[in-house]
């Protein structure tokens, strides 16, 4: 967290991303036709290359490639079909960028597929909790793994935070079992995820409680529908109100920050960032 200092994350091909210090950006690369917000905009090779390094171009560190949507309501899709989306295009940016590249799947045989594509880390929404075995691929081959939560096909906890506590307790004891590193973990509160306005509101606000866990924090409000309940916009028009739980959250503590709109929220948290930095250095002991 940010609040505990500087964390070395630990992902695959003897890579190493800092956390802490300064707000990392995930940048979003979908290559589905049927995402909430970008969906069929990057849905071939050539234009989710182009789309994943003009993010680099704007200062994204991680590039989050994932190849079936996960709004609400999405259809399913094969795991064959997932990788034909998803691994040409990790193949070809892990040659033609130096930026950490992370697969957005559930499945433990995409994952592995993807790590041998070129893939740093995996990033799983069903915190290896619907497929196990993908923590054994992320043990095995050194990836990393972000864990997220949700609330979807389980009975939540009435207090969320409680929720969150329960539900990445079992995952982290799943990637603890499979051999996967401590240092090579971060959570993900996973909002929008089976998630009213309110629950969403209520997890921002709470958020420095999640500290307990001991591992850092990934965030994905990035145009989600709470944004839109607040803003009244829609999912292209929420950059603001993204932009405004990213600082929110990165003073709670949270490091890394999954968006679709790199530029903007690259922006404000580096406001934000060189505001933590002054006053800790006025007030030793302050975040970051």
């Amino acid at each position: 967290m940010a609040g505990e200092g500087k964390w070395n994350w630990k992902v695959a091909h003897g890579r190493e991303l800092v956390l802490g210090t300064d707000a990392r950006i995930m940048a979003v690369v979908n290559v589905t036709p049927d995402s909430f917000s970008d969906g069929g905009q990057y849905d071939t090779i050539e234009t989710a290359v182009k789309h994943a390094l003009d993010c680099v171009a704007e200062r994204a560190d991680i590039l989050d490639i994932g190849g079936e949507s996960t709004r609400p309501g999405a259809g399913p899709v094969s795991a064959a079909e997932e990788q034909d989306r998803v691994l040409p295009v990790i193949a070809r940016l892990a040659k033609e960028t130096d930026a950490l590249i992370s697969v957005d799947t559930y499945r433990a045989e995409t994952a592995r597929l993807a790590v041998e594509a070129g893939a740093h880390i995996v990033n799983d929404v069903f915190g290896a909790q619907k497929e196990p075995e993908i923590a054994r691929v992320a043990a095995e081959t050194g990836a990393g793994l972000c864990l997220m939560h949700t609330g979807r096909d389980r009975v939540k906890l009435a207090d969320p935070i409680e929720d969150q506590l329960h539900f990445l307790r079992r995952s982290l004891g799943i990637a603890e079992a499979a051999g996967v590193r401590h240092e090579a973990i971060v959570l993900d509160p996973g909002f929008g995820f089976a998630k009213e306005t309110d629950e969403n509101l209520e997890l921002i606000a709470r958020f420095a409680e999640l500290e307990v866990l001991g591992h850092p924090f990934l965030v994905g409000t990035s145009r989600k529908r709470f944004v839109g309940a607040v803003t009244g916009r829609e999912p292209a028009e929420r950059d603001a109100g993204t932009a405004a739980t990213s600082v929110i959250l990165r003073l709670a503590g949270a490091v890394i920050f999954r968006v679709h709109n790199v530029a903007f929220n690259r922006d404000v948290l580096a406001m934000t960032d060189a505001m933590l930095k002054s006053r800790q250095r006025r007030e030793p002991g302050q975040r970051p």
